[in-house]
């Protein structure tokens, strides 16, 4: 195949990829959901739970085999650059001293019985569902990681979209999902390093490295681009340059993450966080990078996640029926009961309660991207890889009817505080 003929299926591909996506994702606002779950369907629909049964030669001729390879590559572009986005929209005011621990009782809150209840699922299905040569506490490990994860970037997309990223909801919630994901991938790390070289010791590397590159990007990187910040806060304007370094370093920070195995998200996300706290820098950055990246580039992902679910074990007398019911109750049930019973001992009310714990059982980006890695890697099965994409899409599905329903618009912006007042009224 030449190279006309091939960029003509990656653009056909692309625009097959655009229409559905943005087809579905209209209709999940008519319905009341986030347009990002209609994306997620899409995807799903262009992989074998519908074109591919009902044209499975359409399928093959629009995504063969080098054209997902592709669909891979700009997906993982669009991801690095979200993270980047969400990282430097993110008002670090909402994580220090008392809020940051809050956010982290409830991090924990809902990572620690998530994972609980994931892997004892896990152990239950280890001899149907986990991989040839997967011992079973790589299997544990990766579907009670998987769960644990509270999909930071999609969160923060749902509560941009509705005007509440900064309420005291959403900045509790958005803290801790980050904090979540964070410790998510941790585990992934150390799965695949023990699962590639057999001893969690080799995992050390990784984390250290991660650790450090955090570091230096959050105290060097954020002094430098201060001073970038300065000079696009004096023109008004991000120049032509300006952006080209922001971008390579973007790139830059995401090949060196992947590299030592934390994957380029984190990169992304963590030279966000280092992004001076400018109205003009993020103004400038979210009208140049938003909407070909949200609109193009992330619907790429979920299309290349849906190619990769199959939903053959799903049809009448399928034997995932009951694996499914198991880890979707595990998995909704940790989250939402656990983070509940946080935020009301924290002083909110049950009301409050409610709408985190719907909120914090959002995970559909984050959980592809660690079950597309896990795939990668021969750590999950295409069975397991369907339940866990069938949980994302629940799930994040219910997050916002669990939080209308809990806390209706007249309560959403009722309380300006971070901190709840029966909280407050206690704490000098």
């Amino acid at each position: 195949m030449n190279q006309i003929q091939f960029a003509l299926r990656v653009f056909a591909a692309l625009a097959v990829v655009l229409a559905a996506t943005t087809l579905c994702g209209r209709l999940a606002t008519l319905v009341r959901q986030p347009r990002v779950v209609g994306e997620m369907v899409a995807g799903v629909l262009l992989g074998p739970a519908l074109l591919g049964a009902v044209a499975p030669g359409v399928q093959a001729q629009l995504f063969p085999a080098d054209v997902k390879d592709t669909l891979y590559v700009l997906s993982t572009i669009g991801l690095t650059f979200y993270m980047f986005l969400v990282g430097s929209s993110l008002d670090h005011g909402l994580a220090a001293g008392r809020n940051m621990r809050r956010a982290s009782a409830l991090a924990v809150s809902g990572i620690v019985p998530t994972f609980a209840l994931g892997a004892g699922a896990a152990a239950l299905f280890f001899g149907s569902l986990s991989p040839d040569g997967a011992t079973r506490w790589e299997f544990m490990l990766f579907v009670g990681g998987a769960l644990s994860i509270t999909a930071f970037p999609m969160l923060a997309r749902i509560l941009q979209e509705r005007g509440i990223a900064n309420t005291p909801i959403g900045g509790l919630t958005l803290v801790a999902a980050a904090i979540d994901d964070a410790a998510a991938w941790v585990i992934l790390a150390v799965i695949i390093a023990v699962a590639a070289a057999g001893s969690p010791f080799d995992a050390v590397g990784t984390v250290a490295g991660a650790a450090v590159f955090a570091l230096l990007m959050l105290t060097v990187g954020r002094a430098l681009f201060a001073r970038l910040g300065a000079r696009v806060e004096r023109e008004g304007r991000m120049g032509r340059d300006v952006m080209a370094l922001v971008l390579l370093v973007v790139l830059v920070a995401g090949w060196f993450t992947d590299f030592i195995g934390v994957f380029s998200v984190f990169g992304g996300f963590v030279t966000g966080l280092a992004m001076p706290q400018s109205a003009v820098v993020r103004r400038e950055l979210e009208m140049r990078l938003t909407d070909l990246n949200s609109i193009l580039l992330l619907p790429v992902f979920f299309a290349f996640s849906g190619l990769n679910t199959q939903v053959s074990g799903f049809g009448a007398g399928g034997g995932l029926w009951w694996p499914l019911v198991v880890v979707m109750a595990a998995a909704f049930a940790g989250k939402y009961l656990g983070c509940a019973v946080v935020v009301r001992v924290q002083g909110f009310s049950w009301r409050y309660a409610s709408a985190v714990g719907g909120l914090m059982n959002a995970r559909g980006l984050m959980i592809l991207i660690f079950i597309n890695i896990g795939l990668a890697h021969g750590l999950v099965t295409p069975e397991l890889f369907a339940i866990l994409v069938a949980v994302a899409i629940v799930t994040t599905a219910a997050a916002l009817p669990i939080y209308r329903a809990s806390l209706p618009e007249s309560l959403e912006r009722g309380t300006t505080e971070f901190i709840p007042p029966a909280v407050a009224a206690r704490e000098p």
